[in-house]
């Protein structure tokens, strides 16, 4: 199974956020989508980087220098996002997750955001294709 497959089924909606937004409206647009992820975009619109709730409690964590919800995306974003395209496994992506402590990881063909996959996705992908398995395995020893 491809990210592609996943994406078919999920869709490709992306919330995305301005790099000059405040951390005040990231965390309003995390609770009001119950999404835990966001695409970072420039006055251009292009892909930036991605923020995360754990971005968020980083820079509370280090101690916020001035008020912290009226603190800029860009600050605490992260910039070195790790990326896959629509033609990688479910097997790959889960590997790329899991070796680097992310639960976010966007879908670029090029430079167009194509989607963005969570670990959930990539659990309930491996579930259904377990569960699709096992049903033709099941059917196969009943003779049917």
């Amino acid at each position: 199974m491809k990210v592609k497959d996943i994406l078919k089924v999920k869709g490709s909606k992306v919330y995305t956020i301005s790099e000059n937004a405040t951390l005040m409206a990231a965390t309003a647009k995390f609770f009001s989508n119950k999404i835990g992820s966001l695409v970072v975009v420039n006055d251009l619109d292009e892909f930036v980087g991605i923020i995360s709730p754990n971005d968020i409690l980083k820079a509370v964590h280090e101690g916020c220098t001035e008020n912290c919800a009226l603190q800029r995306v860009k600050d605490v974003m992260t910039r070195n996002v790790i990326c896959a395209s629509e033609e990688d496994t479910i097997d790959y992506i889960q590997a790329v997750m899991t070796e680097n402590r992310v639960r976010h990881i966007p879908i670029m063909d090029k430079k167009e955001l194509k989607g963005l996959i969570s670990i959930g996705d990539v659990v309930n992908a491996q579930i259904s294709k377990r569960d699709v398995e096992n049903k033709y395995l099941i059917d196969y020893i009943e003779g049917k």
